[in-house]
């Protein structure tokens, strides 16, 4: 999938909308689903605007499909899931809430810094030591691990979990900040 416009694209991951328990697993600081899902619609709908597209690496919702069409109705521009392990419906339930539905994405974003004038992203809910051209400079964007995992100064891979990010989507442009402070190391060959 080519994306022509980077600087209206965003990359989030496990909002856990209407989930009770994640804000005890996750430490999360609010005293209700109720303020949870209200902070994370706030975030989003201050960074995106109604023509930005997100991609959404997983664990989107919880609860009833009118959970999610009422999460869903109130974010701001198009959003491509990412199925996550918790993103228990199937496709053909939740497909018209997005532009798109996926278990694994790869992206090429237009950007005349990047190799050939296209970045590419390899998506998906979990993070991955290797990727599709991870040994020529692609990108590897993931949730699942609430940022528990260390991040790796020598792979381009990070995750864009809300529990990372301050409850917020990230931008292509400070995803691609991020990278330019790490060093690529290729694992060791056996």
């Amino acid at each position: 999938m080519k994306i022509e416009n980077n600087k209206k694209v965003w990359f989030t991951s496990d909002s856990h909308a209407s989930h009770r328990n994640i804000i005890k697993y996750c430490n999360r600081p609010f005293k209700s689903v109720e303020e949870m899902n209200a902070k994370l619609i706030e975030n989003w709908n201050a960074l995106i605007e109604p023509g930005g597209l997100t991609f959404h690496l997983g664990d989107f919702c919880f609860g009833t499909i009118e959970n999610w069409k009422d999460f869903r109705s109130q974010l701001n521009g198009d959003i491509i899931l990412i199925k996550g392990n918790h993103d228990k419906f199937q496709n053909g339930q939740i497909k018209h809430l997005f532009l798109d539905v996926f278990d694994f994405l790869e992206i090429d974003v237009l950007d005349d810094d990047a190799n050939q004038g296209w970045q590419h992203i390899t998506l998906c809910h979990y993070a991955l030591k290797v990727w599709n051209r991870s040994h020529h400079g692609s990108y590897s964007l993931h949730g699942h691990s609430h940022g528990t995992l260390p991040d790796d100064p020598n792979s381009l891979s990070f995750d864009v979990g809300v529990d990372c990010r301050e409850y917020k989507p990230i931008s292509y442009n400070h995803v691609k900040e991020i990278m330019a402070t790490k060093t690529f190391k290729p694992p060791a060959p056996r």
